[in-house]
C-alpha cells in the first residue's frame, strides 16, 4: 500500500538573491553587510518615516538616518539573531519591514537623544541669528557647554558627532569623508551620543 505523499509545507517566497544576502550576513562573508545595507537602507528609511507619519511626528533627515541606523544595529544584535531568525514564511522584504516598524515604535516612544537634541539646538541658535547681548552671552554659554561635551569624546567619536549633528552631514558624506563603512556609522554615533548622555548627568558623591 502506498503511504499518500505528506502536504508540503508552504514554499519559502524567498528569493536565490535574498538567501545568498541573508547567508552571506549571517556568515560574516567580505561584502555581505554592505550589500545588504545597500538593498535594504532605503527600505528602512522609508518604513520610519512612513510610521512616523502616521504617528503625526515629522521626521528630520538626521532623524531618518539614525532611525535606519537604529534598525541595522537591531539585525546585527546578539550575532544577528533577527536574521537567523526569518523562517522564509513570508518574503524577506517584509520579514524586515515588520522589524524596522518595531523599532522605529520603539524609538519614537522613547524619544530623541537630550543631550544631542540640546547641542543641535544649541549650536544652531549660537551659530545662527544676531541678537541683544544678553542673548549672546547665553549662546556662548551653550557653545562652551557644548564643546565641553565633545571634548569628554575620543577625537574621532566627537568628529562624527560634529558632521552629522552639527554639520547636518548625511550618512553617505560621513562615510566619504571618514572612510567609515555607512553600516558602522550609526552604531557609533549611538555610543558617542550616549558617552554625552552620561556625562551631562551629575555625578554623584558618597
Amino acid at each position: 500500500m502506498t503511504t499518500p505523499a505528506q502536504p508540503s509545507a508552504s514554499p519559502s517566497i524567498l528569493t536565490v538573491e535574498d538567501r545568498r544576502l541573508l547567508d552571506a550576513c549571517i556568515a560574516g562573508t567580505r561584502g555581505g553587510w554592505e550589500a545588504f545595507v545597500q538593498r535594504f537602507a532605503g527600505l528602512f528609511a522609508f518604513v520610519a518615516t512612513r510610521t512616523a507619519r502616521q504617528r503625526g511626528i515629522s521626521m528630520t533627515a538626521g532623524d531618518r538616518d539614525d532611525a535606519v541606523a537604529e534598525i541595522l544595529l537591531a539585525c546585527l544584535r546578539n550575532d544577528a539573531a533577527v536574521l537567523r531568525g526569518f523562517a522564509g514564511r513570508s518574503s524577506l522584504p517584509t520579514y524586515l519591514t515588520v522589524i524596522a516598524r518595531r523599532v522605529t515604535v520603539r524609538r519614537l516612544l522613547a524619544g530623541p537623544p537630550p543631550a544631542v537634541s540640546h547641542a543641535v539646538e544649541t549650536r544652531s541658535h549660537a551659530a545662527g541669528a544676531v541678537a541683544d547681548g544678553r542673548d549672546e552671552s547665553s549662546r556662548l554659554e551653550d557653545r562652551e557647554h557644548v564643546e565641553s561635551l565633545l571634548g569628554t569624546l575620543e577625537r574621532d567619536e566627537a568628529r562624527l558627532i560634529r558632521l552629522h549633528h552639527l554639520e547636518q552631514r548625511s550618512y553617505g558624506e560621513i562615510s566619504h569623508l571618514t572612510g567609515m563603512p555607512l553600516g558602522s556609522i550609526g552604531p557609533a554615533l549611538s555610543r558617542a551620543r550616549e558617552k554625552m548622555r552620561r556625562a551631562e548627568q551629575p555625578t554623584e558623591t558618597g
